[in-house]
């Protein structure tokens, strides 16, 4: 990077910022703190519990908003003034070409931040990974993109909370339900509902062929006590089964396992955390209510996107995994190709969703 591609870049930085105060308005992020503020002085704030949950977490994430576009634009006045100041000087200049990368990330997050601004995006993530056809590939093919959710997830310092676990039969699994727990796991997860294409040599194959594999992966949001979604009882029939753990493990005499099928969908979710079946119920129903919202916001989405994403194959795939002839993950959203495909699969999927918001945003 020279002088002037440099100067380009901090020109282009300052008008993304400029863009960002416009959409956040700091000034009123800072007005809100202080009306928050104020009401929690008040004793009687404190005696609605759910209201001060709300307030408090509406607090967190408005002061995490203010934080993050504050220190990046106090870095690009900073990276202004030392390159208003270096006249020339080719150690200070070096140094501000090394820092460029950490300038664009800076102001990256707060883009991101901004994105993930949808009603439900700072909500917990509700996500079910179902293997297509194919059998024994299809099934670990589904038990790695859940290993690699799990690594995410373990990344961010989220926690995880398996909701349902069913062994494949050879490898892999036949189906698995769980919940990321962390602040826009959401908004974060969003982008990765849909089809998941694997290539690569077969481990199962003697012939040592390629093969191609197709998992779905369904992500919701958890959504709060406050919002209601009404079930109807005769839309819905409601099975009981003995619940076993991943390996077998945990295997209970009882039947506490709880599956629900809503009838007019189809959608069927099931539950087996929990010893209680009165709780794994409960727990059924959350995701169901889940499952329905997102399943009413694909259908308002349907006419800007013409494509059915109902069948677990050929052509219906968010995203290609190729491990050989070569190797690289491309999204056919953000149309950008990843080569770090075992980083990728150990979780490191930051760089890679992000790809997909920024091209959502566009």
């Amino acid at each position: 990077m020279d002088h002037y591609q440099y100067s380009e870049l901090l020109k282009e930085l300052d008008n993304k910022c400029q863009n960002i105060a416009q959409i956040i308005k700091p000034h009123s992020i800072q007005a809100q703190l202080e009306d928050i503020a104020a009401l929690e002085q008040d004793p009687s704030f404190w005696s609605d519990v759910k209201r001060a949950g709300e307030m408090g977490k509406q607090k967190a994430k408005l002061k995490r908003l203010l934080q993050t576009y504050e220190d990046a634009n106090g870095a690009l006045q900073d990276a202004q003034e030392l390159f208003e100041l270096a006249e020339g000087d080719e150690g200070i200049l070096q140094q501000l070409f090394l820092q460029s990368h950490e300038l664009e990330e800076a102001i990256k997050k707060v883009e991101i931040e901004v994105m993930l601004s949808d009603e439900f995006d700072s909500a917990n993530a509700i996500i079910t990974i179902q293997p297509g056809a194919g059998g024994t590939e299809s099934q670990d093919w589904g038990s790695i993109l859940y290993r690699m959710y799990l690594r995410w997830a373990e990344r961010r310092g989220f926690k995880v909370e398996l909701l349902d676990y069913q062994d494949g039969e050879e490898a892999g699994i036949k189906g698995v339900a769980f919940i990321i727990k962390g602040e826009n796991a959401y908004g974060y997860m969003k982008n990765e509902n849909g089809v998941h294409r694997l290539v690569r040599i077969s481990p199962f194959d003697a012939n040592a062929k390629r093969h191609t594999s197709f998992s779905s992966v369904q992500v919701s949001p958890e959504l709060s006590e406050d919002i209601e979604i009404v079930i109807e009882e005769k839309d819905i029939r409601i099975d009981t089964y003995r619940a076993s753990g991943a390996g077998g493990q945990h295997v209970n005499k009882t039947e506490s396992a709880i599956r629900i099928t809503h009838l007019p969908t189809g959608i069927v979710v099931q539950c087996q955390n929990d010893r209680s079946q009165h709780k794994n119920k409960a727990t059924a129903f959350k995701m169901l209510q889940s499952k329905l919202y997102e399943l009413e916001k694909e259908k308002q989405d349907a006419p800007s996107n013409n494509q059915d994403k109902s069948e677990i194959g050929w052509g219906h795939q968010i995203r290609s995994y190729v491990l050989a002839p070569y190797q690289q993950v491309k999204d056919l959203r953000s149309n950008l190709a990843y080569s770090n495909v075992e980083a990728i699969l150990d979780g490191d999927l930051d760089e890679m969703i992000e790809g997909v918001l920024v091209h959502g945003a566009k």
